[in-house]
């Protein structure tokens, strides 16, 4: 039986070199298994993070607050860069008039020395959303289940930290399931979508269904966006990765129009920052926040894994 597994576990292996573009080995060194009291889990580690500082962005930062910060509670920021100005309850951010939300606003302004059109955003908190100890348990699945399909399994884990965690519930846009699929790109995928059975609920199936779009749609056109601009990449950069999130959740064409506003010269943190910072088509600021969210939630699972872990292993060569 062991050996029929391991025959299995080749043929697997062969089967996804041949037919996939992306080579497991590629990202077998972001791989760590954690030991913890619960269970055994292999996931992506978050080291990347550290490198060029993206930790260190307040952007990065402000989300992973928002994301710990219970929604009774709400932080007064600076909408262009991501900069606390003050917590507060909302009940007493509700409390006040229209002009007296605008007299608080133009304090803070003179309190800080911010120019006089500086918008600045109530942002509430979100804890009862981002439910990570409760989506935890999905990771390993999720990262197994790219990997079987041959594609980059940061991605699966990016993904599931910050698209409708640990809950099943469909968007307003019609967007369903761990992996936040919209009913037109599952069905594009093979996935099985109407009035009697929504393969979406279903979390192999989902993560077939995404890992299939980014494989076939999200990183070729990503790839194709870059050329345009002659800009070359790795495709295991953090910036690329958060960069083909971007067409994952805005749309090749959205990503383009803002790419093509920004005319980058080369690929890095400072493209996807530009990007945080810029506007066209429909790529608004919920498609600039993405990637951001994404960066704040790497950094609680980072520190989820380092605070309750009882060791840690790389996975290299094993």
């Amino acid at each position: 039986m062991k050996q029929l597994q391991l025959l299995s576990g080749l043929f697997l292996t062969l089967l996804t070199s041949q037919f996939f573009a992306q080579p497991l080995s590629q990202w077998e060194a972001d791989k760590i298994t954690v030991y913890q009291a619960h269970g055994v889990q292999t996931i992506m580690h978050a080291e990347a993070l550290f490198e060029d500082r993206w930790d260190q962005l307040p952007q990065a930062q402000f989300w992973k607050k928002i994301m710990l910060l219970a929604p009774d509670s709400c932080l007064v920021n600076v909408a262009a860069t991501r900069q606390v100005l003050a917590k507060m309850s909302n009940r007493d951010w509700n409390r006040q008039t229209e002009a007296q939300k605008d007299s608080t606003r133009q304090a803070l302004r003179v309190a800080y020395g911010l120019p006089s059109t500086e918008r600045i955003y109530v942002t509430t908190g979100k804890n009862d959303f981002y439910k990570f100890n409760e989506v935890y348990p999905s990771l390993a699945k999720g990262v197994s289940a790219f990997e079987r399909f041959g594609v980059d399994p940061w991605y699966a884990q990016a993904i599931l930290l910050i698209e409708s965690p640990a809950q099943m519930r469909k968007s307003s846009t019609g967007a369903y399931g761990a992996f936040q699929l919209m009913p037109s790109v599952a069905r594009s995928q093979g996935l099985t979508v109407n009035d009697q059975i929504d393969e979406r609920k279903d979390f192999d199936r989902s993560a077939y269904g995404a890992a299939q779009l980014i494989r076939k749609i999200c990183i070729p056109e990503a790839k194709k966006i870059l050329a345009a601009h002659q800009i070359t990449y790795n495709e295991t950069d953090l910036w690329f990765r958060l960069f083909v999130l971007h067409v994952y959740h805005a749309g090749a064409m959205n990503v383009a129009a803002v790419v093509n506003k920004i005319q980058p010269t080369e690929g890095s943190q400072e493209l996807i920052k530009a990007m945080w910072q810029n506007s066209a088509a429909g790529f608004g600021n919920n498609s600039q926040n993405y990637t951001q969210l994404a960066l704040a939630a790497q950094l609680i699972l980072h520190d989820m894994v380092y605070q309750n872990c009882t060791e840690i292993s790389p996975c290299v060569g094993r």
